[in-house]
């Protein structure tokens, strides 16, 4: 795989970026005011891949952890998906703290406590619906940071969505606990503060960054699992694993890993983030689908009615500024 990044091509700085946001809220109603610029349909058909694995995903983690406690199936994720290609990949072109800071972010904290709650907290299809708050902590953090600027429209479609978030955080059951959501919300604000280091990152080789911060995710996960699972649990876990068991950890390295992560921060990198993070929020939509159909998951009124409102709010900060698009 060629690892050459001259042929990446060179995007606006983050305060470049944040301007192309357009004006406050206060004056977007100017027909002349600039617009957040579209997505090219070849960049918003790979993000929709991307949310579709990642959706997806959350059957395949409830179908390890059957076979693997937690830390243990977080560090072998992470090992999977650096060690045996650090030879294929040069460091990418940004700081250590940046390459170290992302790869705890996504590792320990991200998915590391996602993991953890999943193991008996909270069910698949909430737990898809609850870590899409990364888009809030995301566009936020953006803001705070860099100074990006949300449009009355950004604001209508995130609302919107966060109706569908909170109508699935007042009909929990008892396959989920507080300790459960706290989990997955702290996963989303790790997951949201990833997004602004890699979008800050820039144009960089994106699958080098992904191999390379994994490595720093792998010894404080093993740690995790040796103090909170014990040896004994991660041996005759490994030991005794199947075929199948072992087939969810590679797709954890590769799919959903190297691919998705990957594909996502070359997206950040192009385009601003109040843009790029809500389409995460269709992740429930496949995320409830698959946990529906192949675990038999109930699909009562109110997650359907969930999933339509982060639909319909996606679609409002997405549909109206491409029709003001030349």
């Amino acid at each position: 795989m060629r690892n050459d990044e001259s042929d990446l091509r060179q995007i606006p700085s983050v305060t470049e970026l944040a301007v192309l946001e357009g004006p406050p809220v206060d004056s977007v109603a100017d027909p002349d005011a600039p617009v957040l610029p579209r997505l090219p349909i070849a960049h918003l058909l790979l993000a929709t891949l991307v949310v579709a694995i990642w959706g997806t995903n959350f059957v395949v983690i409830h179908q390890g952890l059957a076979e693997f406690p937690p830390f243990t199936f977080a560090a072998l994720r992470f090992f999977l998906a650096s060690v045996p290609l650090l030879l294929f990949f040069r460091w990418p072109k940004a700081s250590l703290p940046t390459v170290a800071g992302y790869g705890l972010l996504i590792g320990v904290g991200q998915f590391g406590l996602m993991l953890y709650a999943m193991s008996g907290h909270i069910s698949p299809g909430l737990a898809s619906v609850l870590i899409q708050t990364q888009a809030f902590f995301t566009v936020g953090l953006a803001v705070l940071l860099t100074g990006e600027h949300l449009s009355r429209r950004n604001w209508l479609g995130l609302s919107i969505c966060a109706i569908g978030v909170g109508l699935a955080l007042v009909n929990t059951g008892d396959s989920t606990s507080y300790l459960g959501i706290l989990l997955v919300l702290g996963a989303a604000l790790a997951w949201g503060a990833a997004n602004v280091v890699a979008r800050h990152a820039g144009a960089i080789n994106a699958v080098a960054l992904v191999v390379w911060s994994n490595l720093f995710s792998i010894l404080p996960l093993a740690l995790a699992s040796l103090l909170l699972e014990g040896p004994r649990a991660a041996v005759n876990a490994i030991g005794a694993a199947t075929a199948a068991g072992w087939a969810t950890v590679l797709w954890q390295a590769f799919g959903n890993a190297l691919f998705g992560y990957a594909a996502w921060n070359w997206l950040l990198g192009r385009h601003p983030a109040a843009r790029v993070a809500p389409l995460g929020l269709m992740v429930p939509v496949f995320g409830l689908g698959a946990s529906a159909w192949y675990l038999a998951e109930p699909m009562p009124a109110w997650k359907i009615l969930a999933a339509m409102a982060i639909v319909s709010g996606l679609a409002i900060n997405l549909m109206p500024n491409w029709r003001r698009q030349p």
